[in-house]
């Protein structure tokens, strides 16, 4: 009996470590494409400079979430993917803001 019990532990170590391996693929993914999404939102804010518009554009944020949304395959998830999007949505702000003022610009 201890013996299956040493045994299942071990399984289940195993089964972890793979769960956490396979996660720090899905992070090293995640990092590359949001610093990919990084250098488009500046120039995005390349585009707003050039064409005096402002940084926010609320509309357009909500349309953003409201489609990343519709894409989970799970609704369950549809809380948590607003919440990234709103995150990854204002960093992207803040990176924007940065550029117009390094161009002395206002945001």
């Amino acid at each position: 009996m201890i013996a299956n019990i040493v045994e299942w532990r071990r399984m289940m170590m195993r089964s972890l470590e793979e769960c956490r391996q396979q996660l720090d693929e899905v992070d090293r993914d995640i990092v590359r494409l949001f610093e990919q999404r990084m250098m488009v939102a500046r120039d995005v804010a390349r585009y707003k400079i050039a064409h005096a518009l402002p940084v926010l554009d609320q509309s357009r944020e909500e349309m953003v979430l409201a489609s990343r949304v519709s894409m989970l395959k799970d609704g369950h998830f549809a809380g948590s993917v607003r919440a990234l999007y709103e995150c990854i949505m204002a960093l992207s702000r803040q990176e924007q803001e940065g550029l117009l003022l390094e161009e002395g610009k206002d945001a």
